[in-house]
This record gives structure tokens, sequence and C-alpha cells, in this order.
């Protein structure tokens, strides 16, 4: 149950939304934008309702993959799952490994194990974004802030070692944004077309 439970997030979280939808609309979003199949790409390239639709999407997988863990009965193990899905999401075997930047998938995991925690990562994603405009700043500050959070409500030791495990993994996903942060090349707006 362990293993198959451990698997199966992987699965659920490779499945490419973005890409699946972009292909429905004629658009290889890996090729168009700044490539990447994840909601804010999705958004610029073949519309915002599409967008919203893999930001919903790519989410669920997030919680599937938590509930997943739970459904097994084994302490713990929906921290593994949850895991399990944002590797899927990010190195998804359905598209030789090459995702999206675990934003949506990653609150989704959150939401399913602290509502308040989500609350406190969407607030600050929110805050940065308003002030910077930004969208991949705000990811990374909300990243950045689920650790945090989980300290502050006193959650477990594990609770804390997976959200650094995961603000990690977000951080990393979004190492060429940082740089075009630095070089002032970023976009901006999220309706802006994304520079290559």
């Amino acid at each position: 149950m362990l293993i198959l439970a451990i698997i199966s997030s992987y699965l659920i979280g490779s499945i490419p939304f973005g890409f699946i939808l972009g292909k429905l609309k004629g658009v290889d979003v890996r090729v168009q934008g700044s490539g990447n199949i994840g909601a804010t790409n999705v958004w610029r390239t073949i519309g915002p309702q599409y967008g919203a639709l893999v930001l919903v999407l790519d989410a669920l997988k997030g919680v599937a993959g938590v509930y997943l863990g739970r459904s097994t009965g084994i302490e713990g193990l929906e921290l593994v799952t949850g895991i399990s899905a944002i590797l899927g999401h990010a190195f998804p075997i359905f598209l030789n490994f090459r995702g999206g930047k675990v934003i949506a998938t990653g609150l989704g995991v959150i939401t399913a194990l602290s509502l308040k925690v989500s609350l406190v990562a969407v607030a600050v994603f929110s805050v940065v974004f308003l002030l910077f405009g930004y969208v991949s700043l705000g990811s990374i500050a909300a990243a950045a802030a689920v650790p945090l959070a989980m300290l502050f409500f006193n959650y477990d030791r594990q609770y804390f070692v997976f959200a650094l495990i995961l603000s990690f993994i977000a951080i990393y996903r979004h190492i060429p944004n940082i740089k075009r942060l630095i070089r002032g090349t970023e976009n901006r707006v999220i309706g802006f077309k994304a520079k290559k």
C-alpha cells in the first residue's frame, strides 16, 4: 500500500494538464512564451480561462496526492505522497521529466494539509504580486513563507521538514526566473508575453 500510494501520487502529479489543454487548442506551450507547462504560461499563451483551469487542475493533483497517503492509514504518509505528487508535476514521466514549477500543485498539497498555512501563502503571494507585479516573485515569496508558517502555527517537526523540502523544490524550479529578476528582464504583468 505504501509503495503503491507513492507511485500513484507521482503519476497523478505527472499528468501535464497545461500541455494537454494547450494541445487541444493547437498550441505546444513548451515552445511558447516561457516554455513552461504551468498555469501562468498557459494563461499567457492560450488565454486566462485556460490558465485558471490549469491552476485548479494542478492544485487538485496535490490534494489527490495527500488524500492517497491518508487513505492508507499510515501515519505521516500523506507528507511523502504530497511530495511525490509535487515531484511528478516538476519532473513528469510523460514529458521526459520536464514539468512545471510546482506552485499550484504545492498549493493543493498545503491546502489539504493545513488550510491556515495555505491562506498565509496565498496572502504573501498576493501582497508581493500587488506590490511588485511579478508572478514569479510572489510565488517564490509564498514558497519561502510556508515553512515559516508551519513554525508559527507550531506544527510537528515532520511538517516543518516537509515544508522546507517543498520550499526548496519550488525555489529551485524558479532559478531561471530569479536570474531574469536580477537582470531586470522578468515579465512584470501576467498578461504580457514571456521573453525567450
